[in-house]
């Protein structure tokens, strides 16, 4: 698991309701995520990774994989 995964599951466990261990490949709207609890996510991931995403930017990221990807090529 790569530190940023890493971060993220951190991050989800102290924010959303996904689990102990979420799958980084299933949707987040099919998880059950709403839309004020993935703005807040959205905020923490911003403050963690130092980006400066927007809240409608953040739709760009069907999965937790896609996030950690994009997270991934800006920290390379």
């Amino acid at each position: 698991m790569s530190s940023t995964q890493e971060r993220l599951k951190q991050l989800v466990d102290e924010n959303l309701d996904l689990g102990g261990n979420p799958d980084f490949d299933a949707r987040l709207a099919d998880a059950g995520v709403s839309s004020v609890d993935a703005v807040a996510f959205f905020r923490e991931v911003n403050q963690t990774f130092n980006l400066s995403l927007k809240p409608e930017d953040c739709l760009q990221f069907k999965t937790l994989r896609l996030l950690e990807e994009y997270i991934d090529a800006r920290a390379g």
